[in-house]
């Protein structure tokens, strides 16, 4: 096929895109049965700016290692793309925004064609290439997946999506990790959802790319406004565009030929060469000139894609128009504006699109069906179909080796889990990959890192090692270490985890992402756990210090919601475990959990999906408590990972159960010793998983819903050992919400103890006894769901 043969095709291509993206939000919003009478919606005019972009990289520029980023309101061109592509179905298409149809925003776990990162949060995606860019170069560095050739990790960007801080965080990450093959495509539309943009965005755009080592490629105009300019006059035509506001160029857009004619006519008519320019075009051809951007000129895309012939980051600033080709082509309220009957059929008229056939792939183009048809088997991206790859499990031993201390915290036990685990060799130990926040050595991951090292392409010794100072940790860097030290932001910790609990599917490399940080600023990096959630990538996050247990900190570092953001988190399975045992037993079955894709049927033992698997979250603490000395039977393991067991069995006449969560175990046990003179059968209950008891919980009750009566979950086997008229008293370090819902289980009495208002500097007696968490205030919990029994030799709670 010739070079004018594929462009024929392309701009075939073009308009096809153009045509479904439209039309498949119109029949979504204006055909297609509404039975709830709810907004659908859609975004015509955004998707519309990116068509000729994502023409040229689809169909021409991409190959199947590279991986892309759409911008989200462009998901109608994506599903579109797929569709020609013969990886989405017409089904699907028709169901744009319905229930099980293609969805609003391109989405890794709900959609069914092709895509590689989910964008729906906007900004996040944007940010994930950059991260995926950095786990590619770890995976290669390390010698794995060498046959496959390295992609660039692309972005297609909303000019004003720009504005989200997590961009310029990650920016700033790449600049010290040496980013590569990462492009950025800035559909430069210079509207957001409500306005037009400021003047002059794109040079500070262009500054900012530059100061962090990006290569800076402004596309402006496309090939009929470059040969105008070369006619007499061309010269004053591009000085009338280049300072022409945004706001005007977009309402003179909007308005059409005669409006142009008139603008350029007032402005830079001059009765000679100018005016000659200008009127020896037709409205219509005057309109086509006047909104020949970069951005919509196949040409000039193809040719500017195919210049970059090296690895550095890139970042293609593309002029473009909001709603190009449409009706409201311009206009500042067109950001979710939907075309109007009329409108779509005038625009179906101008398509050449006949009654009946709109959904045909080929219906109303110049260039014939067969050579569409061979064109498309030829595209590059699509050369070797489904690009979702797989990696094979690793093993993981039956026990995790760990040092016994007599008294210990979880944060300690979980960095000499990880030191045992980085003295061994194998391929659990060598997969492994840490990351942090600049909280490395406080969240007890020194010994690893000393073990293992710190990841970078380029080697750096560390310098106080040489110089011969002592120091406990040593920070050298090279291809084969294993921790990935990142900046104090915790929405790149995040976006990190994302990427390298992606690499199994997008390198077709096993990955054991381990990240920490400070328990409570996993409120700073939400927005990106959840998104790391929503992609289904595979990571343990390691949160500690927590709680008011971190008494000295202050109420800043004392976390209070971060168990129910553990509870409430889809895709994320999350422990607080009291004691380092449990702890062991908890990685052991994370670093296997993180590895599972079953098809999603519960275990009828616990009612959890646990073969679909997920990630896990681990809340640790600093304090460090008595550590118990006891044989690990499967039984008591199994027990830890569903969620609970009993740490002191009830009697058939129990009182009284106290639930406790955590670091708070020391405060439940004292508190049963001072019920046991007043009570009989107090009943000790360690929670290691609130979120796996309630999901388990609910999982069973809507399995009896549906016919299995036998159904029940791990908490109910639990608590159906004591008798209904049986009181709960819970308590976490955390909010007491965390476990209040136990009472709801069978129906007994409950009262919940944990902090719902901020901390304060301290020693930890103080504040447990201020906020109601010690031993003493268990036990007046106590008599409040046992009422007629008091308790004897209690101290009178705080004000």
């Amino acid at each position: 096929m010739t070079d004018e043969e594929r462009l024929a095709c392309l701009k075939a291509l073009e308009k096809k895109l153009l045509w479904l993206s439209t039309w498949m939000i119109h029949n979504a919003n204006h055909l297609r049965h509404n039975e709830d009478g709810l907004k659908v919606g859609g975004h015509q005019a955004s998707s519309a700016s990116l068509v000729s972009i994502m023409t040229a990289l689809y169909f021409s520029v991409l190959r199947p290692q590279d991986r892309v980023a759409v911008k989200p309101h462009a998901s109608p061109v994506f599903h579109a793309i797929q569709y020609l592509l013969g990886n989405q179905t017409l089904e699907k298409l028709k169901d744009f925004r319905a229930f099980k149809g293609a969805q609003s925003y391109p989405s890794r776990t709900k959609d069914t064609d092709d895509v590689d990162f989910s964008t729906g949060s906007v900004g996040l995606g944007v940010a994930q290439t950059l991260f995926a860019s950095l786990a590619q170069d770890y995976v290669k560095a390390h010698g794995w997946n060498a046959d496959r050739p390295e992609g660039r990790m692309i972005a297609l960007v909303g000019d004003a999506e720009m504005d989200e801080g997590n961009i310029f965080e990650a920016l700033l990450e790449g600049w010290k990790q040496g980013l590569r093959n990462c492009w950025w495509i800035v559909d430069y539309n210079r509207q957001s959802l409500d306005a037009v943009v400021r003047e002059g965005l794109y040079q500070r755009f262009e500054a900012l790319f530059s100061g962090f080592g990006w290569e800076v490629v402004v596309l402006k105009y496309g090939r009929l406004l470059e040969e105008a300019f070369k006619e007499p006059g061309g010269e004053k035509l591009r000085d009338f565009i280049d300072s022409c506001p945004n706001q005007r160029y977009s309402a003179l857009t909007f308005q059409g030929g005669a409006a142009w004619r008139r603008a350029l006519l007032d402005a830079i008519g001059d009765q000679g060469p100018v005016t000659k320019l200008i009127e020896s075009r037709s409205d219509e051809d005057l309109a086509r000139l006047m909104t020949n951007l970069a951005g919509h000129d196949l040409p000039t895309l193809m040719e500017a894609f195919g210049k970059i012939d090296h690895d550095r980051p890139v970042v293609f600033i593309t002029y473009t128009i909001k709603g190009y080709g449409l009706p409201f082509a311009g206009h500042k309220d067109n950001h979710a504006g939907l075309m109007t009957t009329a409108h779509m059929a005038e625009f179906k008229a101008r398509m050449g699109i006949a009654d009946g056939t709109e959904w045909e792939p080929f219906a109303g183009l110049d260039v014939e069906p067969a050579k569409l048809r061979a064109f498309l088997k030829d595209v590059p991206f699509n050369a070797e179909g489904s690009r979702r790859y797989g990696a094979s499990p690793i093993d993981v031993p039956e026990h995790l080796a760990l040092p016994h201390q007599a008294e210990m915290s979880t944060q300690a036990g979980f960095g000499l889990i990880l030191n045992e685990l980085a003295r061994s060799s194998g391929p659990l130990a060598d997969r492994i990959v840490t990351t942090s926040p600049d909280v490395t050595v406080s969240t007890n991951l020194g010994p690893w890192v000393n073990r293992r090292g710190l990841f970078a392409r380029d080697e750096m010794a560390d310098v106080f090692r040489n110089e011969k100072i002592p120091s406990t940790f040593t920070w050298e860097f090279s291809k084969s270490g294993q921790h990935m030290e990142l900046g104090i932001a915790e929405m790149n910790l995040f976006l990190m985890l994302s990427a390298l609990g992606l690499s199994h599917s997008l390198f077709g490399e096993r990955l054991i992402p381990i990240g920490t940080l400070y328990d409570p600023f996993i409120c700073r990096g939400l927005d990106a756990l959840n998104y790391a959630c929503y992609q289904d990538a595979r990571f343990i996050l390691v949160a500690t210090p927590s709680g008011l247990a971190l008494a000295p900190e202050g109420g800043a570092h004392q976390s209070i919601s971060t168990p129910l953001i553990g509870i409430a988190q889809d895709g994320l399975a999350a422990f607080e475990p009291a004691f380092v045992d449990e702890l062991a037993e908890i990685l052991r079955f994370a670093f296997d959990y993180v590895q599972r894709d079953g098809d999603g049927d519960a275990d009828e033992r616990t009612w959890l999906r646990d073969e679909t698997g997920g990630s896990v979250y681990l809340r640790l603490s600093t304090r460090s408590i008595d550590q118990p000395a006891r044989e690990m039977t499967p039984a008591l393991s199994r027990d830890i990972v569903d969620g609970a067991y009993w740490l002191r069995r009830p009697e058939p006449s129990c009182e009284v159960v106290i639930a406790y969560q955590g670091v708070v175990a020391p405060e439940a046990i004292a508190a049963a010793g001072l019920l046991a003179e007043d009570r009989r059968g107090v009943a000790v209950l360690a929670v290691t998983s609130a979120d796996r008891l309630s999901a388990g919980w609910h999982a069973a009750e809507r399995a009896r819903q549906r016919g299995r009566l036998d159904a029940r979950s791990h908490i109910e086997r639990l608590l159906g050992e004591v008798p209904r008229d049986c009181g709960l008293v819970t308590v976490v370090d955390g909010h007491p919400t965390t476990l209040s819902w136990l009472g709801s289980v069978l129906g007994q009495r409950v009262k919940p103890l944990g902090v719902e208002h901020f901390g304060q500097s301290g020693n930890l007696g103080d504040l447990f006894h201020h906020y109601g968490l010690d031993a003493n205030a268990i036990a007046h919990a106590a008599a409040s769901v046992t009422p007629g029994r008091p308790v004897r030799h209690l101290r009178q709670l705080p004000a």
